[in-house]
C-alpha cells in the first residue's frame, strides 16, 4: 500500500507532507471545508493532482490528518492498493425521493459481492437518514463484511453538507466503498465516553429520527429545562447535551445527537431513528471522559488484528470536538499511541459515525463517538 497526503490551507497551494510519489489509479479521499468544496473547480483541481484516481468528497466539522485536527482547510488523502482492489459507487437521495433505505439497497446491489471484505461509507449528513441507510445496505450485505464509515458535516452550522464521487461535491450525495482482496485485512471499532445523568424517560412519540414526546409530553419543552442559559445557543448547544438511547428488546445503547430543533411542534431532529418505546436519557462529557473513549476505540479496532494497520481512518463526532476544543487533537493522539506510527491517519469530525459495536456484525449509527477502520494489506 502506497500513500501520499496533502492538505490545502488558507486558498494556499497544495502542501504534500513527505514523499509525492506517482500513484497508480489511487484512491483519493478528500475532506474539507464545506465552504471550500463549493469551488466549482475543486474537482478538476482534485482530478489534475491525480489524473488516474477515484475521488471521493465529504464535507467536515473538521479535518484529521495524521496526528492533527484542522478546521477550513481540505485534506487528502490518496492510497494506491497493491494486493487488493476497490469498487466505488453513488447515488443521490433526491432520486429516491428521500427513502434512504431503498437507496441503501440499490447501492449494495452495484457493487460486486464476490471477495467483498468491507464496506466504507461517506454520506451526506444533513439530509439523510444514516439509520436507514444502514438497513438498506445491509439488506444485500453477505455475512462477516462490515461496514463502518459516516456522515458528513458543516462544523457546527447544520446548514447543509456536501459528498460527492468524481464530480463535484452536492447535497444528497452517498459513497460506498467496497475493499476486495485475499490479503486485506480492515477491523472497525468505536467508543464514545458520555456518561448519562437525570431521569430515564420514554418516547412516547416518534417518527424516524423525529423525537416529539418523551413520558407523553413535548420532548423540546423537557429538553430546554435541562439547559438553562444555554438554551438560547440551540441547536448547536444540543451538541454538548446527546441523548442515550436503547431501544426495545435491545441490549446496547447507542447515543443520539439532535442536530435541529422545530420549535413549531416541540419536535427535535436526531441524527438516527429513535423509535417508540425506547428508554433515554441525557449525557455529557468532559476532556478526559472523551479521550479515555478514543484510546478505548483504538483498542477494539486493535484487539483481534493479525497483521499491523497501514491506514487508519478516523470519523469522530462533532459533538466531542466542541467538548474538547483546544485539546481536541488529545484524542487523536490517543489513537496513534495504540495503533502506531507506521500507520497513515486521515478522517473528519461528523454528524454521525458507522461502525457495528464490538464483537457484533450489524452496523449501526453512532453519535458522539470516535470511530475507526484501520486497513492493511
Amino acid at each position: 500500500m502506497k500513500i501520499q497526503q496533502a492538505i490545502k490551507e488558507d486558498n494556499k497551494g497544495w502542501r504534500f507532507l513527505g514523499n509525492n510519489d506517482e500513484l497508480t489509479k489511487p484512491l483519493v479521499l478528500v475532506f474539507g471545508n464545506r465552504f471550500l468544496l463549493e469551488n466549482s473547480h475543486i474537482y478538476e483541481e482534485i482530478k489534475s493532482l491525480f489524473p488516474d484516481g477515484e475521488i471521493v468528497f465529504g464535507s467536515t466539522s473538521g479535518e484529521i490528518l495524521g496526528e492533527k485536527v484542522i478546521d477550513n482547510s481540505i485534506c487528502l488523502t490518496a492510497i494506491e492498493f497493491e494486493k487488493s482492489t476497490f469498487r466505488i459507487t453513488s447515488a443521490n437521495s433526491k432520486n429516491y425521493k428521500d427513502n434512504t433505505e431503498k437507496l441503501g439497497v440499490e447501492l449494495l446491489k452495484t457493487l460486486p459481492q464476490e471477495g467483498l471484505k468491507h464496506v466504507f461509507v461517506v454520506s451526506e449528513g444533513s439530509t439523510v437518514n444514516g439509520s436507514t441507510l444502514i438497513l438498506g445496505l445491509e439488506k444485500y450485505l453477505g455475512k462477516n463484511i462490515n461496514i463502518s464509515g459516516g456522515l458528513c458535516g458543516d462544523d457546527s452550522r447544520f446548514e447543509k453538507t456536501l459528498a460527492a464521487y468524481n464530480k463535484n461535491p452536492e447535497q444528497g450525495e452517498v459513497v460506498v466503498i467496497g475493499l476486495y482482496g485475499e490479503t486485506l485485512e480492515v477491523s472497525c471499532a468505536n467508543y464514545g465516553g458520555w456518561t448519562g445523568f437525570g431521569p430515564e424517560r420514554i418516547i412516547t412519540k416518534s417518527v424516524d429520527n423525529i423525537l416529539y414526546e418523551l413520558d407523553g409530553q413535548p420532548a423540546l419543552d423537557l429538553y430546554k429545562k435541562y439547559l438553562g442559559d444555554k438554551v438560547k445557543e440551540l441547536p448547536e448547544a444540543a451538541l454538548l447535551y446527546p441523548l442515550s438511547v436503547k431501544a426495545p428488546g435491545e441490549k446496547v445503547t447507542i447515543v443520539r445527537t439532535i442536530l435541529n430543533i422545530s420549535e413549531k411542534d416541540n419536535s427535535m431532529i436526531l441524527a438516527g431513528d429513535v423509535p417508540v418505546g425506547s428508554t433515554v436519557q441525557l449525557m455529557m462529557a468532559t476532556v478526559d471522559d472523551i479521550a479515555e473513549g478514543a484510546f478505548k476505540a483504538a483498542n477494539f479496532a486493535m484487539r483481534d488484528r493479525k497483521t499491523q494497520p497501514e491506514l487508519g481512518l478516523l470519523v469522530s463526532c462533532v459533538g466531542r470536538k466542541l467538548v474538547m476544543d483546544q485539546r481536541t487533537e488529545e484524542e487523536v493522539e490517543e489513537v496513534i499511541d495504540v495503533i502506531g506510527e507506521q500507520a497513515k491517519v486521515a478522517g473528519f469530525y461528523s454528524y454521525g459515525e458507522m461502525a457495528p459495536f464490538a464483537g457484533q456484525e450489524k452496523c449501526k449509527l453512532h453519535n458522539q463517538t470516535m470511530t475507526l477502520t484501520l486497513i492493511s494489506e
